[in-house]
């Protein structure tokens, strides 16, 4: 029996969609498709980060999210558009970044149906595949250079600025506005008092942490000087939005942001920091009476975490590894109380789609921080190109420690999505260059160096 949690033959029974949402999904469409390809990000992440992730056309059985239908319409312009330039890697030729994300979602399309074996299964696993893998690519495709990352850092701005005077309103009147639209409650929850505000996501952990992760990105445009008052607004707007959420999970994510920052000065002595930390962690599993993640449940920034739940997680996850490494497992509900709630997205990885899934996951994490690492040591003595590289670390370092108090599962995805497609623009142009010039030396050096390349055709302009 499928867990509580996961109703393949459920969700909603009929339609839930707003008239207002479907003109405005109505319009993005007509814009993803009409306007020029930089400025299609515009509207495509506009319409996913305003629309409650709960609004569904229902057509045939066929649950259609109104991420879904812009995710198809951002598809249906890359089949049809033409032009070509700069940036557009195909991605039979990419061999980093791109590889390790698509490998982790075919990975997890064909455990979670060899797992479940059953029609329903494979058609919300399908459709899974089409958001992630989709998704994904579409946003590879409008943002392909440093113009289309300041673009889109500046729409990351603006809409932090509307969901935190939204999500402020939820502190105040106790009131979800986006819920009067329809697919997301209209009460805020609630604990010990506080009010944990969501805005237009599924979950106020997931909305704290898209704050959260953003403020990374919105320091680097302020230090870019081109964008000062929408990075001050964005910054502005993110830290709202992170502590009106009320969760440990999303001061983990600012604290990682922070600590991120402060190991600047100590950029150039990053593996022994590594290194020093493994030994630590190591260390500390020897010595203590407990398992080393077990300090996961002493993690309580709020007051009110359910952080023991966390570590039971994880430590579940470890103890039944015989049960999921190959393909996953499917009654992890049976281990214990509130085990069905993954709030942890290498759990989430491990027991939806097993070994192979959790281990492409990490090597996408990786991979991400070898190319921005690789980048950031070719471009040595330009402060300005190894803080870009830097901001973007810090950043995915920031998701790194949130994935291990939530999975994305909403329109965080799409933020998810967002960060790596930049990634790949950021870290390509030094890359690029290195290899043409042939600076990198030969063996793993210049393999790294092409794998963050992508195989470019040409660099791009960082100003």
């Amino acid at each position: 029996m499928e867990p509580e949690n996961i109703r393949f033959g459920g969700g909603a029974s009929s339609t839930i969609l707003h008239p207002l949402v479907a003109l405005w999904v109505a319009v993005a469409v007509i814009l993803i498709l009409a306007l020029p390809r930089k400025y299609v990000v515009v509207p495509f992440l506009a319409a996913i980060f305003t629309i409650p992730i709960g609004q569904v056309l229902l057509v045939g059985g066929l649950h259609f999210m109104m991420a879904r239908i812009l995710v198809l319409a951002g598809l249906l312009r890359r089949a049809i558009t033409k032009e070509s330039g700069p940036g557009v890697v195909p991605v039979a030729e990419s061999k980093s970044v791109d590889h390790a994300y698509t490998l982790c979602a075919v990975c997890l399309l064909v455990a979670f149906s060899l797992q479940w074996r059953e029609t329903q299964a494979f058609i919300k696993a399908m459709a899974s595949f089409i958001d992630a893998l989709g998704g994904y690519f579409v946003l590879r495709f409008f943002i392909r250079d440093l113009d289309d990352v300041r673009r889109t850092i500046r729409v990351f701005a603006h809409l932090s600025v509307i969901l935190a005077v939204c999500m402020m309103i939820e502190q105040v009147a106790h009131l979800n506005v986006f819920g009067l639209l329809g697919g997301t409650p209209v009460v805020p929850a609630m604990r010990e008092g506080d009010v944990r505000s969501a805005g237009p996501f599924e979950e106020y952990i997931t909305a704290g942490v898209f704050g959260a992760t953003l403020v990374p990105l919105f320091v680097w445009l302020w230090g870019d000087g081109k964008n000062k008052a929408a990075a001050a607004w964005g910054m502005m707007g993110a830290t709202i939005i992170s502590v009106t959420s009320n969760s440990s999970t999303t001061l983990m994510a600012l604290n990682a942001v922070v600590v991120g920052f402060l190991f600047w000065p100590l950029r150039n002595q990053m593996r022994i920091i590594r290194w020093a930390l493994v030994f630590t962690l190591v260390s500390l599993h020897l010595v203590m009476k407990a398992p080393v993640w077990a300090l996961i449940a002493r993690v309580d920034l709020t007051g009110s975490s359910s952080s023991f739940h966390r570590y039971a997680l994880i430590d579940n996850c470890i103890r039944h590894f015989s049960d999921w490494w190959l393909w996953g497992y499917k009654n992890y509900n049976d281990w214990g109380w509130d085990m069905w709630d993954l709030s942890n997205q290498y759990v989430t990885y491990a027991l939806t789609g097993g070994l192979f899934t959790l281990a492409a996951f990490v090597a996408l994490i990786v991979r991400g921080f070898r190319a921005l690492g690789t980048a950031r040591r070719l471009v040595q003595g330009d402060r300005k190109k190894q803080w870009l590289l830097w901001c973007f670390s810090t950043a995915l370092f920031s998701h790194v420690i949130a994935s291990f108090g939530i999975g994305y599962f909403d329109q965080m995805q799409y933020a998810w999505y967002t960060l790596l497609a930049m990634i790949c623009v950021v870290a390509a142009q030094p890359l690029a260059e290195a290899v043409r010039r042939a600076e990198v030396p030969a063996g793993r050096g210049l393999e790294t160096a092409r794998a963050g390349a992508g195989a470019w055709p040409q660099a791009h302009q960082w100003s």
